[in-house]
């Protein structure tokens, strides 16, 4: 059974590369452009969830609050702000870890196998 991962960006062209990278190393995809259309594709079968924290409407950090209601999947932030005080908040909202931009993809998928080892 492969593992879900819901990848949550504004940026179509990020979400089209990283939703392609994860599908060749073995695990489902699907994708949302915002925090509600991720909200709404929430449901048991989500296994790790890839977010963004600098969306139009709604935040990460308000994206991940809400999840952490409905889901207790690991949350990988994954934004360009990179200041410990993003960090720590990004943590306390509820997330499980942090990678900057611009990535590695090799860092990107180490991070995704160790969160899903863990939960």
């Amino acid at each position: 059974m492969k593992n879900k991962i819901l990848v949550v960006d504004d940026n179509p062209d990020l979400r089209e590369v990283i939703s392609i990278f994860l599908t060749g190393e073995g695990y489902e995809v699907a994708t949302a452009s915002d925090g509600p259309e991720a909200l709404a594709q929430i449901d048991d079968t989500i296994d790790l969830i890839i977010l963004d924290v600098m969306m139009p409407g709604m935040s990460g950090y308000k994206v991940c609050a809400q999840l952490r209601e409905c889901t207790m999947a690991p949350v990988l932030f994954l934004t360009a702000k990179t200041q410990d005080s993003d960090k720590a908040m990004g943590f306390s909202a509820g997330g499980d870890d942090y990678l900057s931009k611009p990535f590695s993809y090799n860092e990107l998928l180490a991070r995704v196998k160790a969160l899903l080892r863990r939960y």
